[in-house]
């Protein structure tokens, strides 16, 4: 899966010389947690706006200046002035996993997707990449899903779907997790809910079944 295939594409902007009033307006009224940030009059991205970069410009609570005071302070500020220039980027053609790693080594929550002269296209977050991991494992889908203990060895995941194949089961989603050199845990989704002859003839083959969720239809 690619970036492109999850992003948020042509997210709201703000220029980077705009008043820092305007983005916290933007991001109160769409209910945002960051904004790109491009130079005056294209989509050329020069930073990235979050809510903590607007705090820590902000008077404090504890200030003594008024509410129109404050507001006058927030208008005369820029956005350039509390963004975070140079933001982390990464190509719409990238794959899932890159940028979550790159989220990850950099300890950041979100990643400007830019191609061509750093030209805005889009935006990927964490809950974005969350959202597209529940969809790989089919959790909110419709039917069973089990888990199987088994040898970590060659022909192991060709064999467990030779099973299902048996009982003509539509496998939907399959995951491993190598847990230790010896062993491995076989993720399964598929489409029934009646699992009593599957689970004896595993068993029957020497696997070992650890777990199982039935999601029906509400």
């Amino acid at each position: 899966m690619y970036v492109k295939n999850r992003m948020t594409a042509n997210p709201f902007t703000i220029e980077s010389d705009a008043p820092l009033a305007d983005v916290i307006d933007l991001i109160h009224e769409k209910g945002l947690k960051r904004v790109p940030v491009v130079a005056r009059g294209g989509k050329r991205v020069v930073g990235i706006v979050t809510e903590g970069d607007i705090q820590k410009v902000s008077p404090s609570e504890a200030s003594t200046l008024s509410i129109f005071e404050i507001n006058y302070l927030l208008r005369k500020m820029t956005v350039g002035g509390a963004m975070t220039k140079d933001p982390i980027t990464i190509t719409p053609d990238a794959l899932l996993e890159d940028a979550a790693l790159l989220m990850r080594a950099n300890k950041i929550s979100a990643l400007v997707v830019v191609e061509g002269a750093n030209e805005l296209v889009g935006i990927i977050t964490q809950s974005d990449i969350f959202d597209a991991f529940l969809d790989l494992m089919g959790f909110r889908d419709t039917g069973t899903r089990i888990t199987i203990q088994a040898l970590n060895a060659p022909g192991i995941l060709a064999d467990i779907t030779s099973i299902f194949s048996g009982f003509k089961y539509n496998i939907t989603h399959i995951a491993v997790y190598s847990g230790n050199a010896e062993k491995c845990d076989v993720v399964i989704r598929f489409n029934a809910f009646n699992t009593e002859e599957i689970e004896k003839t595993l068993q029957e083959h020497g696997y070992t079944v650890l777990h199982i969720l039935r999601n029906k239809e509400a």
